[in-house]
């Protein structure tokens, strides 16, 4: 069974757009960085500037960007915008027989699976982008706000992190 993965590539989105500031990035570009095609992107773009996430500047040197501060961006919010929030998917036709496992075992797993749903939600909530710009950072051993070269699309730009204060 497929999983989807438009959570996990829209924090690589938002890493990027984070990562260059406010010069915004065109959807081909992103697209080269998380190997899909720039209709994937627009369409995850779509989705989180519905959820005041990202924004768009029109024109020639148009392109998206994050709406708020990566500090501000939890990623309950990513998920909620781009994901299903059924995390777990039941049949996709009822079940029909008139046996005791198949009259209920739908609603005995939604009871038992909703606080796992809930609990992801409620740890996704305490995390925001800037974690994840941070464990980039230590995976990297590049540490948080040192200047970095990021690859979008072909041009290599160097960047400097805002240091976050507090």
């Amino acid at each position: 069974m497929p999983t989807s993965t438009r959570f996990v590539v829209s924090l690589h989105m938002l890493a990027l757009m984070a990562e260059h500031g406010d010069a915004p990035l065109r959807s081909e570009d992103i697209a080269v960085s998380v190997n899909s095609n720039a209709a994937v992107v627009r369409a995850l773009l779509l989705r989180l500037a519905a959820a005041g996430l990202t924004r768009s500047q029109l024109g020639n040197r148009g392109g998206a960007m994050l709406a708020k501060p990566s500090a501000d961006i939890r990623l309950v919010e990513v998920y909620q915008a781009v994901e299903d929030r059924n995390f777990f998917a039941f049949h996709r036709q009822p079940p029909e027989g008139e046996g005791l496992i198949d009259r209920h075992i739908t609603a005995s797993l939604e009871t038992m699976l909703t606080p796992v749903r809930e609990a992801l939600e409620d740890k996704l909530a305490g995390l925001t982008l800037d974690d994840v710009l941070d464990e980039i950072h230590a995976q990297a051993g590049s540490g948080s706000g040192g200047l970095d070269q990021i690859q979008i699309g072909r041009a290599r730009i160097g960047k400097e992190r805002p240091q976050a204060v507090g």
